[in-house]
């Protein structure tokens, strides 16, 4: 049933629109003053003055509806009926707040009432909202998501990729724009070419609209409005709401950037003021009812001060609680062979671990950059859209933050969904949803999200690409808590290790090294999945330890031949789990060989094998009969010619020729 698109101004609705308004109002009110008083720290962002918007838009949302908010959230959380004493809870850092004192003002969550929580990243939450939307839609779910933004995130890439896939994708999200005229302090005519909202919208294709942010009554309608095309059209829509916050961007800021006339000026056309007044002055509130709804305020939010006041601090026992989720699948159990192999491709491997993905489960579905008719840069999906349809092989704009975004959301309301990036250096432009939302958000909501999604990325160099296109930063991602870091090498772990990470609970990055797909071998025709908790011996050795992973174990076995018949015999490891590491497999073997050599693709300078020497020192350090060593990529962009290329990574020589020198053998 389409939402009524006139609202109904009997008593009790105008009551609960005061009230509602109020509520916010002096909620952070005593926010401010508590903050001054050092209750609350960090960063608090007061919505003061843009009452209308939440009030008049939040209360027309189904339960099943969602909504994505901004790091100014406090009266979209109370509009959406999050309770306020665990809203003051978390607010005071405590364990009984609606995000267990981990995400604070900035960061609300309940899962309960599909509020996905407030975005300290300007712009960040566009995404997820698409994601939602395509996760809701993919589930035959009818749901909107309204995702409120400031004017200032009008400037970010998310806001255009946001919006071109919204209306790409034909999804029912509700933008809605904040526009209070100043990005932080920047007014909107010195950082904006084109101040028009709505005009942006309509570049896009989508329908949108310029409300009074100061009438909650105007805003109410456009809302009406609006939900009821979304109903009828299932895409999107904005609301572009012009306000005026009236204090400063943050409880920090000293608003130097305007003055004081101009504030006090639109304090006097306020959303409260302006709608009280219109009430009292027609008759159809008196001034009793509105002292009422005063007390009424009050009294809660005293309550939730002492909520808050009463409140426990999380024990630090607990600090790692919520990075990864508590409780995981067991590790598949190794594949009994079946006598019978096919020989295969590294590539084909991805394919038909893609292909059995999407047999397997109605809700794994790929993304990215030409991965339908072209299969990907690589052609790893080739096929793929034939076979599945473009609703699960889905091809997307250049806009690596918007549909990582969207992956984001759309696994965080019940999808698997798996990302193509299509280089490791493309991801870079997506590292603020992949750092900022996917490892973050079950922490900061205490649990209460996860995200369940796989990404995949090419990487690594050896085909000539120059700088751009070749290097290996797999060793950033695995500095980063809270995602789970793959780097299959074999044909029996690309096959197989996208099955047990789409089991995970919680976001995997898989790294595929370029030069790994064109290797020919054999693989068992009945492969499955493979456990990704633990490393690997690929070759049993004696003399001392080489670790390494990805593209560069075949290069190590080469070098582990090469030594062999010097009568030097390594043990070669292969990492496969860059993030964890399985330090124990490491460590057993360092406590055999006396000796660690890291082979990493990354450069020396922070590396991954830097980590993992010193593991090694902490934990193994008696065991060592000499300090480890590392070959890694020389301190340079990767160059493009082939000589200097090959010079720039390692190589069998350069790790036959390190080994030698830690054995003591030239």
């Amino acid at each position: 049933m389409s939402t009524p698109t006139k609202p109904h101004l009997d008593h009790d609705h105008l009551r609960d629109l005061l009230k509602g308004m109020i509520r916010i109002r002096r909620f952070e009110d005593r926010c401010a003053e508590l903050y001054t008083r050092e209750k609350i720290r960090g960063f608090l962002h007061l919505y003061d003055g843009e009452e209308a918007i939440a009030v008049g838009l939040i209360p027309l949302l189904a339960d099943a509806d969602r909504v994505v908010a901004t790091y100014r959230e406090h009266g979209h959380a109370l509009a959406r009926g999050v309770p306020m004493g665990p809203i003051m809870a978390e607010m005071f850092g405590k364990a009984e707040g609606c995000a267990g004192g981990r995400g604070g003002s900035m960061h609300l969550f309940d899962a309960e009432r599909n509020f996905h929580g407030g975005n300290a990243i300007v712009g960040g939450g566009l995404p997820l909202a698409v994601g939602l939307a395509l996760g809701d839609r993919m589930q035959g779910r009818q749901a909107v998501t309204a995702c409120f933004f400031g004017e200032g995130a009008v400037a970010e890439g998310e806001f255009h990729e946001a919006m071109n896939l919204a209306a790409l994708w034909n999804l029912p999200v509700l933008f809605v724009c904040e526009n209070n005229g100043y990005a932080m302090g920047t007014a909107l005519d010195r950082s904006e070419a084109q101040g028009d909202v709505a005009a942006k919208a309509a570049a896009y294709n989508v329908p949108a609209e310029v409300v009074d942010g100061m009438d909650v009554v105007a805003v109410e309608a456009a809302g009406r409005r609006a939900l009821s095309t979304i109903a009828d059209t299932g895409g999107p829509r904005l609301l572009e709401c012009r306000t005026y916050r009236f204090r400063a961007h943050s409880m920090f800021d000293a608003q130097l950037y305007r003055p004081k006339d101009e504030v006090e000026a639109w304090r006097g056309k306020g959303p409260i003021v302006r709608f009280q007044t219109w009430l009292l002055e027609n008759g159809l509130l008196h001034q009793d009812e509105v002292a009422a709804i005063e007390a009424e305020v009050d009294a809660e939010i005293d309550a939730a001060v002492a909520f808050a006041e009463a409140g426990t601090d999380e024990p630090v026992e607990t600090l790692t609680r919520h990075v990864v989720a508590e409780t995981r699948p067991a590790p598949p159990p190794p594949a009994e062979p079946s006598g019978e192999t096919v020989e295969t491709t590294y590539r084909e491997a991805v394919r038909a671990a893609l292909r059995d993905a999407m047999q397997r489960d109605d809700r794994v579905f790929l993304m990215g950059e030409d991965v339908g008719a072209y299969g990907g840069c690589y052609a790893v999906s080739m096929g793929l859209m034939q076979e599945f349809g473009e609703d699960r092989i889905r091809d997307t704009p250049l806009s690596e933050s918007g549909f990582t975004g969207a992956g984001i959301g759309a696994a965080m309301v019940g999808m698997r969904p798996i990302v193509e990036l299509m280089t490791v250096n493309f991801s870079l432009l997506a590292l603020d949803q992949i750092l900022n939302t996917a490892a973050t958000f079950r922490h900061m909501s205490n649990g209460a999200y996860g995200v369940p999604l796989v990404i995949r990325m090419a990487t690594g160099a050896g085909k000539q690409l120059a700088a751009q296109h070749s290097h290996s930063l797999e060793g950033w991602y695995a500095h980063i808590p809270g995602l789970r870091v793959l780097a299959p090498a074999t044909l029996e772990d690309a096959r197989g290790m996208l099955w047990t990470a789409l089991e995970d609970p919680d976001p995997v990055l898989i790294f595929e090294n370029v030069m790994l797909y064109n290797r020919k071998g054999l693989l068992d025709a009945k492969a499955g999945a493979v456990d990704i908790d633990r490393a690997v011996v690929r070759r049993a050795g004696r003399d001392l330890t080489l670790v390494t992973y990805g593209g560069s174990l075949f290069k190590s076995l080469d070098a582990a031949e090469t030594l062999a018949a010097d009568g030097v015999e390594a043990e070669v490891i292969d990492l496969r789990s860059l993030r964890p590491l399985d330090m124990d497999t490491i460590l057993a073997s360092v406590a055999k060989t006396h000796r660690l050599l890291v082979v990493d693709e990354g450069w020396r300078t922070g590396s991954l094998a830097a980590e993992i020497g010193m593991q090694v020192a902490e934990r193994g350090f008696f065991d060592l009969d000499a300090p480890p060593a590392r070959v890694c990529s020389a301190e340079v962009p990767i160059p493009y010619a082939h000589h200097l290329e090959q010079a720039a990574i390692p190589q069998p020589a350069s790790i036959a020729a390190a080994a030698r020198a830690l054995v003591g053998r030239r």
